[in-house]
């Protein structure tokens, strides 16, 4: 196979796929914003056809029962965790949204029909807007990524990292800030790292994010840091000073962004993000449904970086 279908999954956003020994998972904010759904497939193109299972509502009313953004399930050892974003209204206070980080908790073997345990609030330093929670293990430890709004800091969010204690939703210890936007394109409208990704390869830890406003000038950036090294030490990571995966007009796809990292049946890598077909964004850019999940093949470079290429144009799909 060349190339997947584009779009692969319609009116999904905030794509992340989890893939196990048995299986691969799928989740995504949707349109409504109300819920946590998971599609479960065999293969991965069979994610595009799976018929997604609702998992949790979202309250009527409380701290989580709003604005329900980028759910991620993990592995946690034997538990099922996903992390996601929430509000107790869709109001901004001080020009931000109100979201904080959850985490639920399955302890069944099957997310899909087992019992999911009452949210937990994941605490950080600052009583501030945060997203985008993602889990990664590395050096023999788990690890928790995020975005949120630092008080010291004039940009909208910043990437930060901490260890988590042995339960998925407890921070562990010093919390470290390994991004914040300070390049041009980073700063397109009001300064935002958001949505980190971790990937080890080779020698390196890979974290992809996303940076600038969310209408045409969204894009990839990326980190990384010697596998070996002290990962809450900021001065160790590196950045790229250029985006790497951006808006490709010739191919009329705008704002690629909030990716992850999975393999393929056959162990090659594919980044799956989303992005939209128009420029701008329509009505109220939060409510517009046309970021759509695309997935896409990429390579790693003699030297050992990743090369993500360009968002490829709209596709039929003719098969493998």
């Amino acid at each position: 196979m060349t190339a997947w279908p584009n779009p692969f999954i319609m009116q999904n956003s905030d794509p992340f796929i989890l893939r196990t020994e048995q299986h691969y998972y799928f989740t995504a904010s949707i349109p409504e914003y109300n819920r946590l759904e998971i599609r479960r497939a065999d293969t991965l193109m069979g994610l595009r056809e799976a018929k997604p299972v609702t998992v949790w509502r979202k309250p009527d009313r409380g701290p989580y029962s709003q604005l329900i953004w980028a759910p991620e399930l993990h592995r946690f050892g034997e538990q099922w965790v996903i992390y996601f974003a929430a509000a107790p209204a869709c109001g901004y206070i001080n020009g931000l949204f109100q979201h904080r980080m959850y985490a639920l908790v399955c302890d069944d073997d099957d997310p899909l029909t087992g019992y999911w345990q009452a949210c937990r609030r994941i605490f950080t330093p600052y009583d501030t807007f945060s997203l985008d929670g993602s889990h990664f293990v590395h050096q023999g430890k788990h690890w928790y990524l995020w975005a949120q709004k630092d008080p010291f800091v004039a940009a909208n969010t910043c990437i930060y990292l901490a260890e988590l204690e042995k339960n998925p939703w407890t921070l562990k210890g010093q919390t470290v800030m390994i991004s914040q936007p300070e390049l041009a394109w980073e700063n397109a409208e009001v300064g935002v790292n958001e949505a980190p990704a971790a990937l080890l390869y080779g020698d390196r830890l890979f974290v992809s994010y996303s940076a600038g406003a969310t209408d045409e000038n969204y894009c990839m950036g990326l980190l990384w840091i010697d596998k070996d090294a002290d990962l809450l030490q900021r001065s160790n990571w590196q950045k790229s000073p250029c985006p790497v995966f951006s808006t490709s007009v010739e191919n009329k796809q705008f704002g690629p962004g909030h990716n992850g990292f999975t393999l393929d049946e056959h162990g090659r890598h594919v980044m799956v993000y989303h992005t939209r077909n128009h420029t701008g964004r329509r009505g109220d850019g939060v409510w517009d449904p046309s970021r759509h999940t695309r997935l896409k093949y990429f390579h790693w470079r003699d030297d050992g970086m990743p090369d993500f290429g360009v968002p490829p144009a709209q596709n039929l799909y003719s098969g493998p």
